[in-house]
């Protein structure tokens, strides 16, 4: 394929090529040639024009394929435009010479088409360049037309087309030949003809004026008859064309007026007749009313009224949402007429009444809901509630009248009925799009919209009253707030008028309805409505029998209250049970000899009470077992079965009784049937075995009985074919009718779209589709020789009949059949033996030839169920042989069609049969079929079934993939057009080869390369392909290719193609484009939308009306469609699709994204709220400008978004939040205001989140403040999310303030409206969060300015405190929970705020007394801040700490196990009650943690000291103290002591928290673990607790098992050094403890008998340590828990194994060396409490861990700085080494040993890292072997043979070349030198003091080069210092003999210390300094060794005099200024 890519034709390579290739390698050179010649330059195109010309026209006589014509035609035109134009005219000729042609052989066909094609795209890129020679070319082909096939017919409308486009005005001339010819083409015989002459029509109308004046009438009445017997896309284009015209005509007034002079004015009530005689009459035009009209029977068909539909809606549409804004009420009314009564005939038949309401509600749903935004929704809903009170009127009028003519009035009345139903639903529909945002349209009075519906519940007609029960339904999902009150309205009605049939039934449905809406409303209603609803059904139920006139009603409308009460779920039906149960027993007889007695009874009117009061009890008992499966206990089902026996033989019964009374009951019992089979298919089968026989043969006979004549395969079938199968027949498939009034039960289910009004079926197609579903059930347990006889029976019944009524048996019967099959597959069931099988293929068999194409397709699923379940391969192999013997020999279509389908569904249920010789045969017969080019039909449906055998054959089709690919590509290249069904196959075939293909498409092997071409061209020809279901295909292949092989695929075309879609009117088309969108996006964003735009930059034409790409991007345009968008999974796939753009290009495009989010969020942000929320604020801060700026953003002009809907800008919202969660991801200039100043100025480029924090807070507070309380929940989410980013961000021009401070009267503006009294609790409740994260973050520090917010949570603390009885009675209890708990928990963020604040202070604060004063006047504003902070929240402290107490008792209640169920109080706890138990808990799981951190730092604050004087009357309106919360409160609560109350309180908190730590629970929050460790902490932070916890040694060994295992599942390091803390405050309870203990023993034994004291602590005096029983030793697991985790290498068992390279250091993180030092400080404390012998057992192991620590990560750091484990280690070491178990005489010895191994083991650190030395930091060492010297008794380290050791260890540290090295040794020295015991430093003295002093001597010749250096000799002049002091009397004077001349050599003389480096200045001082200190201490020999040398005198006294001179000069110059020596002397100290 490479060769074709050239200019020229390679006519070479052309020629070698077979026939198939030819058009192929044609079809790829065209292509290229198509993208090559625009970027060509002229000159190279004329240089080739003429050879290229020639090439391109013998091209024409190659007979070529559809789409190649095409291309070569668009491809001849732009070379004539590009190049030059002279030879054009023999083009033409050319062309116009082979249409004239009189050859009319097939053959010669294509050549002629081609011709047409080329000529229209000539004349459509020429235009007027080719002057006058159109007239001789349009003249020509519309001669050819008279004979020409479809085809050709089809290609000249589109020429002609493509002819008016190009020339314009210039072809008047022509005008009305053209429209001759399309006139007859409009009527045509073929539908794509019908679809190109109304394209060519809609492109004359352009320039023909006549068209939309004088000839309007004519063309409006063609366009009617164009309807007749249309399918789907005629209707589209005609509608399309004749909506256009319509609207042209009303808009061009001024035009038409002055062509014409005689040419009437049309205006919109002319255009609304013309379009309503179509809706009503049909095509039979005006006059001409023909003898059936007149007679009255003709009736409009259905195509047409849907054609005018779809026109009214394209009307409506071109002329644009604001026409529309103002011409409502005009439109409206007509709409509404057109199912008035004055066209009685549009409602003659119930069909057709249901038929017309759905056009007319399609109508207004198109228009209204489609086009306008939310403002002018509102304006609507106004306008229809209007002309229901018009309604209203005309009924109460008809029904006051009391003349004679009352019966004409009634009818008068019922007559609008229509109409009313129309204009209910468009309302309901209507606000529930608006959700809350209607909130004003129903507040105000003077529409009356609740008044309206709820007046015209009482309608005389029962589909108006049921109409009415939805919209209500609708209102209450959209408005929660009034569920409540409508309930209560309607309830209260119908209580008062119980005597009206009208008033029961329509408030009982009213009831039903929203019930129903109550699963929609997340708060719920209160619980007791159920109560009401429960006692008013009961009442009704009861008393129907007394009053024989609305006996039916009332029956029905209580069994409907109690069935829709079920749809509230188990929690409300509970306590209702027992009635409805007791009910239902009653309203059966008893016995079947009650049933006999009640035959011989009653008449006509009680046996239709009784049908209908059985049916009613039937739904509610199914309602019952759909609903609340949690209660179908098996007691209960006991109490469900006995009714059913009587049931069943009611329903035998029902034949004869129908017999008796005659057609009244007709209604009644088949509802009764359709019922009882219902219930029976939810229960299970045992329920009614007894009854199966009896069932089942009603079931039969009501599945074979012939007499309903209505066609049910629309809903039954569909449902029983595959969804892929269904694309086959989408034309064919009619939707059938329901309506509401079929079936009221219907009201109370969930729909399966939203705002959609339920349709049920009439009730005689409904009992066939519950027979179908129950047989299905039943089949599957009936025995084999039952099954075989039914199925005999099926077969009789089907032979018995003929004709259309044979094929509804077939349908019924298949249906059912597949049904059962389906069930047995799932259940993994047998069909049974041979004959079962037989009968079933022959049942089967016999649909799979039948004429009906749903029946085929359903009989070829069902075939391959059976298949499936007789799961036998000989069995499967017959049947495909079966289908290839009749595909070999059947010449009809049906056959041919059903068996080629049943060979795909085969495979599609056996994934592949496994043999491959079957595969062959299959695909042989496929694709000899596929290519039968009589047929269409059986194209389509064989390439199809190939499409499933690719798809499902898996790797054995393989071999079959080329040639596969071949058929579909030469198929794709030669099929016509107009057959779109074989192109759409054709698609699915490709489809399902590219996934076969898969990943191997990558391959560059020249197979794959060609194969993967192959593909490419396939989708080129699909995407030019006028059929949209074809171009969806082909993006949907695209979208594979671009999986498999993204290289190959050029995106920028895939891009632009799907740009152009995206807008396309065609839904399957745009979830493509969307679809396809999402799965680029996830990979290439950035590229995707560049492209995006970049196309639209380059196309000259306006790109497409709806989508604003070139100045909002791609993102933009898809924010803007998913506003306006209803398909509710295309627009989940939008939000995905800019989602995945979002995380990857919104830190890039920041500001962009800001401002999509900002328009969507301000377009329609309602100012005058916005406004009036601003202006109630008490500062004088000129909120006033901000507002200005709001509105004048509003401008509508350059507005991208107009009125965006609410949902669109709740998406903004959640935008912006996940922007700023990226932003937080991608780095820290993002919250950095300075950091990103600069960076700014650095690149101007570059943008971050924090320079936009003001639009952030805008957008927030605009949000916030809305009407729509989703949106409103977003902002405050938003807000939340602001204020926890950006508190911490610094304002750079005011130090001391944060960023966010400018904003508090935005934050507080926001706030106060979710506080208003009449917000939803769940908005309240979300507010609380801002506020406590407001306060908590410590953005306002002023006292004042927080108090407005802080007034917020008081208020909402006193609506707490008012308690139950205060509480909103709108929406369920559990709301009240939710708000109360969430009040709580923001005040205990704030408490727990100010008390770590305070905390913090109280640091800073001895902080800053070491610091000089200088900071003292801010430090004090500080204090007074924090402070301040917990003043404010301690004034309701006392309240708050019951109110925390009492919500953590229900928490403890709450988690409680269910076996503990029955000791709850039986009236719910403080905030919840019993029974919404259910509801409560998770608004407990979300805030107890915070509260119990509160309450225990609120106890511990107090010490655990304060009880409550009145802690047993509380000043609580209710009881909620834990003392109170238990007792009965009758009795006088006895007073606990403090102890008791303390004791009450620990155990609360401790219980809850171990609770809770023992299993978190997966997903349980980090934040509730973290407040649950604090709050523990907290609790021991105080003595009370620890005494308690100290004392009870289980308690401590349990929680730190808790611990442990916490440690062990959670990684966190935060909740890890958490626990170390609490585990290290339990530790130290334990050792209170046991001191307390050992002190009590002491003072009580008295000092006498010291030997013989108890021994206290852990051990006793055996040393044992018990697991499981021991602290010690759950401390001990949970510490090396901790430190083997970070250190593999100290496990013993690790250390041998390869897994960890010894000797090899690692280096921790922060948060792991942390860890590790928290560790640590807890083993050093160990020893504490055990015995002596307690403390020998532990010893080694803590030794072990601690020089493990010590050894592992002792290493080397550049600056000389210990790392934090070392340091700790040694910290460790110390504590232990001198702890007094030590020197206690029971462990004193065993101490001694172990310590001396413990010096081994350190020592031999040293010798173990040979090549390693380096690494090793000899410094932490050595200071180890310091601390055992200095600490421990000296027999530990006095031994001979260690002490030479460590002496050995410091002589070679001495020597080292590093200084910092030397000079710590030096100050370790130091210390040991001074060590009081003589026997310990002595022998170190000895060694190393001589050295020292050789160190000392040698630096007299080279002088420090460095600070380093000069610091070690400065170390080494202390510790001889040191010696000096240390010495004997007699040894001292030698020492201060050699010491002196040594400091004395380091002085320098005058001229010497001028140009002396700094070290060696630095020197001079501090050996002087040391000399002056010396001198006087040892005066005698000073004096001695000064005179006996007089050179070091002279020395000496210079350096004096110096020193004093420089004093002075300092003292004079700079007093202030300290001298060099102070700041030695302060360095020098550090030790």
């Amino acid at each position: 394929m490479e060769l074709a890519h050239s200019l020229l034709l390679n006519e070479e390579a052309y020629n070698q090529l077979g026939e198939f290739q030819k058009a192929e390698f044609i079809f790829e050179w065209l292509q290229f040639l198509e993208k090559l010649l625009p970027v060509t330059s002229r000159a190279d195109i004329r240089e080739n024009q003429k050879k290229l010309v020639e090439q391109l026209t013998s091209l024409l006589n190659n007979s070529p394929g559809p789409p190649t014509r095409r291309l070569l035609a668009k491809n001849l035109a732009v070379l004539y435009s590009s190049g030059d134009t002279f030879s054009v005219y023999q083009t033409i000729d050319k062309c116009n010479e082979l249409i004239r042609s009189k050859d009319d052989s097939p053959s010669y066909l294509p050549t002629k088409l081609a011709a047409v094609v080329c000529l229209g795209y000539l004349y459509k890129k020429l235009g007027r360049i080719l002057g006058n020679s159109f007239t001789d070319t349009v003249g020509n082909v519309l001669k050819a037309m008279k004979n020409a096939e479809s085809q050709g017919r089809y290609e000249i409308m589109l020429s002609l087309q493509n002819i008016l486009n190009g020339l314009g005005a210039a072809a008047i001339p022509c005008h009305r030949d053209i429209y001759k010819a399309a006139r007859s083409c409009l009527t045509d015989r073929s539908m794509a003809v019908r679809c190109a002459a109304a394209k060519c029509l809609l492109e004359l109308q352009n320039e023909a004026v006549f068209m939309w004046s004088t000839d309007l009438d004519s063309v409006v009445t063609l366009c009617f008859k164009s309807f007749e017997g249309s399918n789907y896309d005629v209707r589209l284009a005609v509608s399309k064309l004749l909506g256009t015209i319509l609207a042209r005509a009303l808009t061009s007034k001024q035009i038409a007026a002055s062509t014409k002079h005689n040419f009437r004015r049309i205006s919109l009530e002319d255009v609304m007749e013309l379009l309503g005689t179509g809706f009503l009459r049909g095509s039979c035009g005006f006059l001409r009313a023909s003898g059936d009209m007149l007679k009255g029977t003709s009736s409009v068909s259905r195509d047409v009224r849907v054609g005018v539909t779809q026109a009214y809606v394209v009307f409506v549409s071109t002329l644009g949402a604001q026409w529309l804004e103002r011409n409502f009420s005009a439109f409206l009314s007509h709409i509404l007429d057109l199912v008035s009564q004055s066209h009685p005939k549009a409602v003659q038949s119930p069909m057709e009444a249901i038929g017309c309401r759905r056009c007319v509600s399609f109508i207004l749903r198109a228009t209204v809901g489609g086009l306008l935004g939310e403002k002018a929704q509102i304006a609507a809903a106004k306008e229809i509630c209007q002309a229901i009170w018009k309604l209203k009127k005309v009924v109460d009028a008809a029904m006051s009248d009391g003349n004679l003519e009352t019966k004409i009035n009634t009818a008068d009345a019922t007559a609008c009925q229509h109409v009313l139903v129309c204009a209910l639903q468009e309302l309901g529909s209507l606000i529930h799009g608006l959700g809350t945002t209607a909130a004003p349209l129903l507040q105000d009075s003077s529409t009356g919209v609740l008044e309206a519906v709820i007046s015209v519940i009482l309608h005389p007609s029962i589909s108006v009253r049921l109409t009415a029960a939805w919209c209500l339904r609708c209102i209450a999902i959209a408005l929660p707030s009034y569920v409540s009150l409508l309930l209560d309205r309607c309830v209260e009605r119908l209580s008062a008028l119980k005597s009206c049939p009208e008033a029961v039934t329509g408030y009982s449905f009213a009831v039903a309805a929203l019930l129903g809406a109550v699963k929609h409303c997340p708060l719920g209603i209160p619980h007791g409505k159920g109560k009401v609803i429960m006692t008013v059904a009961e009442e009704l139920l009861c008393s129907a029998s007394q009053n024989s006139r609305i006996s039916l009603q009332r029956m029905q409308a209580g069994w409907l209250l109690i069935a829709a009460l079920m749809t509230l779920g188990p929690a409300a039906v509970q306590h209702h049970l027992p009635r409805v149960l007791l009910l239902w027993k009653c309203i059966f007889p008893s016995s079947p000899k009650d049933l006999e007695t009640e035959k011989t009874r009653g008449d006509a009117f009680t046996w239709q009470v009784t049908l209908e009061g059985r049916a009613g009890a039937l739904c509610a008992i199914k309602s019952f077992v759909s609903h609340c499966a949690g209660l179908l206990t098996d007691e209960v089902v006991q109490t469900l079965l006995p009714p059913l026996p009587s049931a069943v033989d009611l329903l035998t019964q029902l034949s004869s009784i129908y017999k008796s009374y005659g057609n009244s009951l007709k209604t009644p019992s088949t509802v009764y049937r359709q019922k009882l089979y219902e219930l029976l298919a939810v229960l299970p089968p045992k329920a009614y075995e007894g009854n199966v026989s009896a069932v089942l043969k009603e079931l039969v006979t009501d599945l074979t009985v012939t007499d309903s004549q209505i066609d049910a395969s629309a809903f039954l079938l569909p449902s029983l074919c595959h969804e892929n199968d269904l694309l086959l027949l989408a034309g064919s498939i009619k939707a059938a009718g329901g309506s509401l009034e079929y079936d009221p039960y219907s009201i109370y289910e969930k729909f399966a779209k939203g705002d959609s009004v339920p349709k049920p079926l009439a009730p005689a197609l409904s009992v066939i589709n519950a027979a179908t579903r129950l047989f299905g059930v039943m089949f599957s347990h009936i025995t084999e020789s039952h099954r075989l006889q039914v199925l005999e029976q099926f077969l009789n019944s089907i032979r018995q009949t003929k004709g259309s009524r044979q094929q509804i048996v077939q349908i019924h019967v298949v249906s059912a059949f597949s049904t059962s099959l389906k069930h047995l597959a799932n259940c993994k069931g047998s069909l049974g033996s041979e004959e079962v099988r037989r009968s079933a293929l022959m049942l089967v068999m016999g649909a799979l030839e039948s004429n009906n194409p749903l029946l085929r397709c359903a009989a070829a699923e069902c075939l391959a169920r059976l298949a499936q379940v007789v799961s036998d391969s000989a069995f499967t192999a017959g049947l495909a042989q079966v289908s290839f013997d009749k595909l070999k020999s059947a010449r009809d279509v049906v056959s041919r069609t059903g068996h080629s389908l049943a060979l795909g569904c085969l495979y599609r249920y056996l994934g592949g049969i496994g043999s491959t010789q079957h595969l062959n045969a299959c695909v042989g017969i496929l694709y000899t079929l596929s290519q039968d080019s009589t047929s269409p039909d059986v194209q389509a449906w064989a390439l199809h079934s190939l499409s499933l055998v690719v798809d499902l054959a898996g790797p054995l089709y393989h071999v079959h993939v080329e040639p596969t690919l071949s058929l579909v590509l030469m198929l794709l290249l030669s099929v016509p057009p107009a057959y779109a069904e074989v192109h759409q196959s054709l698609g699915r075939c490709l489809n399902t080869l590219i996934t076969s293909l898969g990943p191997e498409l990558q391959g560059s092997s020249t197979a794959v390369s060609a194969l993967r071409t192959s593909c490419l061209l396939g989708c080129a020809v699909m995407q030019d392909n006028p059929d949209c279901l074809v171009q969806a295909q082909a993006i949907s292949c695209l979208q594979q290719l671009h999986m498999f092989a993204p290289r190959h695929v050029n995106l920028s075309n895939l891009v632009s193609c799907l740009c152009m879609n995206l807008c396309s009117s065609y839904l399957l088309l745009r979830r493509a484009v969307v679809a396809c969108l999402r799965q680029l996006v996830q990979r290439e964003a950035a590229e995707v939308s560049e492209y995006a735009v970049a196309l639209v930059k380059e196309s000259k034409e306006d790109f497409s009306p709806d989508v604003n790409i070139r100045e909002i991007g791609l993102e933009g345009a898809l924010l803007g469609l998913l506003d306006k968008e209803l398909d509710p999974r295309l627009c989940q796939d939008m939000k995905e699709t800019l989602t995945h753009m979002l995380t990857s290009m919104a830190v890039e495009k920041l500001s962009f994204w800001l401002k999509l989010c900002k328009d969507v969020l301000s377009a329609s942000a309602d100012f005058n709220t916005v406004a009036s929320i601003d202006t109630t604020q008490e500062e004088e801060t000129g909120k006033g400008d901000d507002v200005s700026v709001l509105t004048s953003d509003s401008d509508d002009r350059f507005h991208p978004f107009r009125n965006p809907r609410w949902s669109t800008r709740v998406f903004a919202a959640e935008c912006v939040c996940k922007i700023i969660s990226q932003c937080e991801n991608a780095g820290s200039a993002h919250f950095d205001i300075t950091l990103a100043q600069e960076r700014k100025q650095r690149d101007s480029r570059d943008d971050f989140l924090v320079l936009h924090l003001a639009d952030l807070v805008r957008m927030a507070f605009m949000a916030a403040t809305d009407h729509s309380d989703q949106l409103r929940l977003s902002g405050l989410q938003m807000l939340q999310i602001i204020v926890r980013k950006f508190a911490a961000v610094p304002e750079p021009e005011f130090p001391g303030h944060v960023i966010l401070e400018q904003y508090q009267a935005n934050v507080g503006a926001a706030l106060r409206p979710a506080f208003a009294p009449e917000t939803p609790p769940d908005v309240t409740a979300k507010a609380c969060q801002v506020c406590s994260a407001w306060i908590a973050s410590g953005v306002v520090s002023d006292l004042n300015d927080l108090r407005r917010v802080h007034q917020l949570l008081v208020s909402s603390l006193l609506k707490v405190q008012a308690g139950k009885e205060a509480q909103n009675q709108q929406y369920n209890e559990s709301t009240s929970t939710m708000e109360v708990l969430a009040v709580l928990k923001a005040w205990a963020e704030v408490y727990i705020v100010a008390v770590e604040k305070q905390k913090n202070q109280g640091n800073t604060h001895k902080h800053c007394l070491k610091i000089a004063n200088s900071s003292e006047e801010s430090f004090s504003n500080v204090t007074f801040s924090t402070s301040g902070l917990l003043d404010l929240v301690q004034a309701d402290l006392g309240t708050l700490s019951k109110l925390w107490l009492a919500a953590l008792q229900d928490f403890a209640l709450l988690t409680l196990p269910p076996e503990y169920a029955s000791q709850l109080p039986a009236e719910g706890g403080t905030f919840y009650t019993a029974e919404t138990i259910e509801n409560a808990r998770p608004h407990y799981y979300n805030s107890w943690a915070l509260i119990l951190y509160a309450t225990a730092l609120w106890l511990t604050s107090t010490g655990f000291i304060v009880v409550d004087p009145d802690e047993g009357v509380t000043n609580l309106s209710r009881p909620v103290t834990p003392t109170t919360m238990c007792q009965d409160s009758s009795t006088k609560p006895l007073v606990k002591s403090p102890e008791d109350v303390n004791t009450d309180r620990f155990h609360l908190i401790l219980g809850i928290s171990v609770e809770f730590l023992c299993s978190p629970r997966s997903d349980a929050a980090m934040e509730s673990i973290i407040a649950c460790l604090h709050a523990l902490q907290a609790l021991f932070d105080v003595p009370w607790p620890r005494s308690k916890i100290g004392g009870d040694q289980e308690l401590g060994v349990e929680l730190l098992n808790v611990l442990h295992r916490l440690i062990l599942t959670r990684e966190s390091p935060d909740i890890q050094l958490a626990v170390l803390e609490v585990v290290r405050l339990i530790l130290f309870a334990a050792q209170e403890h046991v001191k307390e203990k050992r002190r009590s023993a002491e003072v009580d034994d008295g000092a006498a008998e010291k030997e013989t004291l108890p021994e206290f602590g852990e051990g006793k005096d055996t040393g044992g340590l018990v697991p499981g029983k021991s602290l010690v030793f759950a401390t001990l697991e949970l510490c090396v828990c901790i430190l083997v985790r970070q250190l593999p290498q100290l496990n013993p068992k690790l250390t041998c194994s390869p897994a960890v390279p010894p000797g090899k250091h690692l280096l921790l993180s922060e948060d792991g060396s942390r860890l590790v030092a928290a560790a640590l400080v807890i083993l050093s404390d160990v020893p504490a409490i055990c015995s002596p012998e307690g403390s020998v057992s532990v010893l080694p192991t803590i030794l072990y861990l601690i020089i493990g620590v010590l050894k592992e990560t002792a290493v080397k750091f550049q600056d000389g700085q210990l790392p934090l484990t070392v340091a700790a280690s040694l910290q460790a070491l110390k504590g232990l080494l001198s702890s007094p178990m030590a020197r206690a005489e029971k462990s004193q010895n065993a101490w001694t040993d172990l310590l001396r191994s413990a010096l081994v083991t350190v020592l031999d650190c040293w010798d173990q890292v040979d090549g390693l030395l380096q690494e090793l930091d000899e410094v932490s060492l050595l200071t180890a072997i310091t601390v055992f010297v200095m600490s421990t008794s000296p027999e530990v380290t006095t031994v001979e043979c260690l002490q030479k050791r460590c002496i050995e260890k410091f002589k070679t540290t001495l020597d080292s070349k590093d200084p910092l090295v030397q000079c710590k040794c030096y100050q370790l020295l130091h210390s040991i030198f001074q060590h009081p015991n003589k026997t310990v430093s002595y022998p170190y003295i000895h060694s190393l003091a001589p050295s020292i002093v050789g160190k000392l001597q040698e630096t007299e010749k080279a002088k420090p080069e460095n600070a380093a250096e000069l610091q070690v000799i400065q170390e080494g002049i202390k510790v001889v210092t040191a010696l000096t002091a240390a010495a004997e009397e007699q040894h001292r004077a030698h020492l201060v003999a050699c010491f002196l001349p040594i400091l004395i050599s380091f002085l320098l003389d005058e001229n010497a210390l001028v140009s002396a480096t700094i070290s060696a200045k630095n020197l001079h001082e501090f050996a002087l300094q040391t000399l002056m200190q010396i001198g006087p201490q040892y005066s005698s020999v000073f004096k001695k060794l000064v005179t006996s040398s007089p050179t070091m005198k002279a020395r000496l006294e210079s350096a004096v005099k110096g020193n004093q001179e420089s004093i002075k000069v300092k003292t004079t110059k700079h007093a202030k200024n300290p001298g060099k020596s102070s700041s030695i002397q302060l360095k020098t100290n550090f030790l």
